[in-house]
């Protein structure tokens, strides 16, 4: 009896060192491998974490040279945050922000960190653009699409803000106009246009000498009114008809000589005659003093008359100087 103990005794005992065996080995495990840090785990996981999106010119604490700090928050349609003055859009609404603002001072909350909110149906770009404008910072360097600017002014007269004087020159919707004028000139004319902005669409109007008015679409045209759109189409025709004058009329013809007489200057005016008509045959307002020359100049090496090429470089130059003169903008 006492045998069957001992071995009972050291068979429990192997199998309690065997049995403890894992759980050193756990306990060492954990021990050699180290916690990650909580800044390694990933944002997407934690559920107390909130993104949000502010304006790099529109946030708490910026210097928009006013008295007080913003007192209200604006919402764009892509979620994008715009801290501003209720006063900056009150002192030129005439419709309080399509009753979004109250029509007087907000009153500060006991916790200035929360402001009122109010959700607009700009996207970011678009409302940037119309706050830039009322606070008449410079926004040239944003280089928007002409879209973007369309509905930028379309919003601020949607809101009550008479667009004109925002428009007026030196002003920072005529620089931002301006500025994209030569990549946009038609669709800025046209937006021009529509809000009887005059002086900026005469100024635009000279970016469109090279634009073929037949290409002119049912819509553009409709945009532009029969008002400017007739200004646009007398200025290229004055062009075309001045250029055409200027191209008919030949060198004076010099005194007859020994060596050249009047029927042999009478090859200089045919000859100049067929110059000028393949120039007026596709004249366009954009004609180029360059072709001007180029495709007169091009007589003087038949000419063996001295006082016909003096007759002749004469001419082309009075040309040039009188097409350079030729307006290229409406008034």
């Amino acid at each position: 009896m006492e045998s069957y103990q001992s071995d009972w005794d050291e068979t429990f005992q192997y199998l309690s060192r065997e049995m403890l065996v894992p759980e050193v080995l756990e306990t060492d495990l954990q021990q050699q491998v180290p916690t990650p840090p909580a800044s390694e785990i990933s944002p997407s996981l934690r559920k107390d974490t909130t993104t949000l999106s502010v304006s790099t010119t529109f946030f708490p604490g910026a210097d928009l040279g006013q008295p007080h700090p913003p007192d209200l928050v604006l919402h764009s349609s892509d979620s994008v945050f715009f801290y501003i003055h209720s006063s900056a859009f009150l002192k030129f609404s005439k419709n309080p922000f399509t009753s979004l603002i109250p029509a007087y001072p907000i009153s500060p909350t006991s916790d200035d960190s929360i402001l009122p909110e109010v959700i607009v149906p700009e996207n970011s770009h678009v409302l940037n653009i119309v706050l830039h404008l009322l606070y008449m910072i410079p926004c040239t360097h944003f280089s928007p699409p002409a879209d973007v600017i369309s509905k930028a002014i379309g919003a601020l007269k949607r809101y009550g803000v008479s667009i004109k004087p925002f428009a007026a020159p030196d002003t920072c919707l005529y620089d931002l106009i301006l500025s994209r004028a030569p990549l946009h000139p038609i669709e800025l004319y046209a937006l021009a246009a529509e809000h009887d902005l005059h002086d900026l669409a005469v100024a635009i109007s000279s970016h469109l000498m090279s634009f073929n008015l037949s290409t002119l679409t049912d819509e553009i045209a409709i945009q532009i009114g029969p008002t400017y759109l007739k200004s646009l189409f007398f200025l290229h025709l004055g062009r075309n008809e001045a250029l055409k004058r200027l191209l008919f009329t030949p060198p004076t013809l010099h005194g007859p000589t020994l060596q050249c007489d009047f029927a042999e200057q009478k090859k200089l005016t045919r000859a100049w005659a067929l110059a000028a008509a393949y120039l007026a045959w596709d004249a366009r307002p954009d004609l180029s003093t360059g072709t001007i020359n180029s495709v007169f100049g091009s007589l003087q090496k038949h000419l063996c008359c001295q006082l016909c090429q003096n007759n002749l470089r004469q001419r082309v130059k009075q040309i040039i100087v009188e097409w350079s003169d030729v307006k290229v903008s409406h008034y």
